[in-house]
């Protein structure tokens, strides 16, 4: 009788004892990995065919910097000022020959623009806080507070016509995802970049966070998750701090970096033991994929966040020498770097302070709108022109946006409420038309209404300058209606 060629169960060498080597071995970084491919594997087995990886069509860019500003940055006092709401401050809508705005031809019974503490609706419309002047030799007609920005004004895109259902603070998740908060969770934007696309550097992950998140009552971490594609394909947070950017990615404390290569060498030799007896380990395979995928990030990520390589000029010019730039000036230093090495989509937040984010502005328009912008204005001329001199802006699209605008009503006695019928957003490179405007709200900013877009029609733009057609982008059991979809917008595309 011929022995048998299989190890008993209780064998060093047996697959269980394997895993149990691996699990106690392993990363954090290397088990989120795990699940997703284990998922992916899963599926395959059942027929589905994944993403290949490969665009759906020649693609217009490489990459994605999607800059967020949590709260709802007011349109007029950034990139839609509006002089009527000059013209006509301290009247009330009724009274002016604009009063026609109080009823939208798009939106059915609407009656509102803004409510105080008390919740007494007002109608005086408040005045833009700030002056505003023509920029660059297209003219864009920009605030104040933006002047950075203005000076690329050839390079933007500025869309002014977006709309958005939530009137609240959830329209930050509807704004990554499509979808009402109280739908439920959906995968964004950036995950679906990542599921739809193969890597572009395998040290680092695909889809990347910079900057405090949002609130947990408005989408928290939804707001760049995966949901049903899988935790593969969420966004992996990461702070701009080489000694630890990535904490579930590091070696265990006491844990020598040689020590843990040859810990990979002895999980690598084990496989090559037992690779013929047991060819169809998927959840084996996955997890020494997975692990090895962690180990190459613990060395590419510390040296991406690091900016010793950096001159002194690129540094100042992001605004790492002033206390109020420097945070955010770091965060877009490390996404152009994250760029320049692969990373695919890096998602960029602003404001993640206090409930409703830090441009929720009720009140004190005028001294927060003028802090943040501060803030922020430097740091991202310096990412556009960076980006342009190094030959990176014309495959790398970067996206500004906020959930929502603000009323042109004034809310108790200097600030402006939620607004989601008309604001602005714009897009610079890869592949968009730059020194134009398209779209446009009413003399007062309250609706949109010339080429009005819905959230996923900026997704379906960004997807289609990666090469992707949303449509073709399917999983088994999950049916999206058609406006998740949205459509590209073509008339803003070189």
């Amino acid at each position: 009788m011929s022995k048998s060629r299989h190890r008993p169960s209780g064998h060093p060498l047996s697959a269980v004892s394997r895993r149990n080597f691996l699990m106690q071995t392993g990363l954090g970084f290397g088990s989120v990995a795990l699940a997703g491919m284990l998922q992916r594997d899963a599926l395959a087995e059942s027929g589905w065919t994944p993403p290949t990886g490969q665009p759906h069509f020649a693609p217009k860019a490489k990459s994605v910097i999607w800059l967020f500003m949590i709260g709802g940055t007011s349109q007029y006092e950034s990139f839609d000022p509006k002089p009527e709401l000059n013209k006509y401050a301290g009247k009330t809508i009724e009274s002016t020959p604009h009063a026609s705005v109080l009823k939208s031809p798009f939106l059915a019974n609407e009656r509102i623009v803004a409510a105080d503490a008390n919740g007494q609706i007002r109608t005086e419309i408040y005045p833009m806080q700030i002056g505003y002047r023509k920029y660059g030799e297209c003219g864009h007609e920009i605030s104040d507070w933006w002047p950075h920005v203005g000076s690329c004004a050839d390079d933007l895109c500025l869309i002014r016509s977006m709309w958005t259902e939530d009137s609240n603070h959830g329209a930050q998740l509807q704004f990554h995802t499509g979808r009402h908060r109280i739908e439920g969770f959906y995968p964004t934007i950036g995950s679906w970049v990542n599921y739809g696309l193969g890597s572009l550097n395998d040290n680092l992950p695909q889809f990347v966070v910079l900057g405090k998140p949002v609130a947990d009552c408005c989408g928290g971490l939804e707001c760049h998750r995966a949901n049903y594609l899988g935790p593969q394909h969420d966004g992996v947070p990461l702070a701009v701090d080489p000694l630890n950017p990535l904490p579930y990615a590091r070696p265990e404390e006491g844990i020598f970096r040689e020590e843990q290569a040859a810990q990979f060498q002895l999980m690598h030799q084990l496989n090559q033991l037992t690779a013929s007896e047991f060819p169809d380990d998927r959840t084996l395979n996955a997890r020494i994929r997975s692990y090895e995928l962690a180990f190459r990030m613990q060395t590419a990520i510390p040296e991406t966040v690091q900016f010793n390589d950096e001159t002194k000029e690129t540094q100042s010019m992001y605004g790492l020498d002033q206390p109020e730039t420097k945070e955010f000036g770091e965060q877009l230093l490390t996404a152009r770097r994250l760029v320049q090495r692969g990373t695919r989509f890096i998602q960029v937040y602003h404001g993640g302070n206090g409930a409703a984010g830090g441009w929720d502005s009720h009140s004190g328009l005028k001294k927060n709108h003028e802090e943040l912008s501060k803030q922020v204005d430097q740091p991202i001329a310096a990412l556009l022109k960076d980006l342009k001199r190094q030959g990176l802006l014309d495959e790398t699209l970067v996206v500004w946006a906020t959930e929502f605008g603000r009323t042109p009503g004034s809310q108790g006695a200097d600030g402006r409420d939620h607004h989601p019928y008309g604001f602005s957003i714009w897009l610079a490179g890869g592949g968009i038309k730059g020194g134009i405007v398209h779209g446009a709200t009413d003399e007062l900013g309250f609706h949109a209404v010339e080429n009005r877009h819905y959230v996923t029609d900026v997704h379906a733009t960004v997807l289609h300058q990666l090469g992707l057609n949303p449509r073709l982008l399917a999983v088994p059991g999950r049916k999206r209606i058609a406006k998740d979809y949205g459509e590209p917008i073509h008339e803003i595309m070189v």
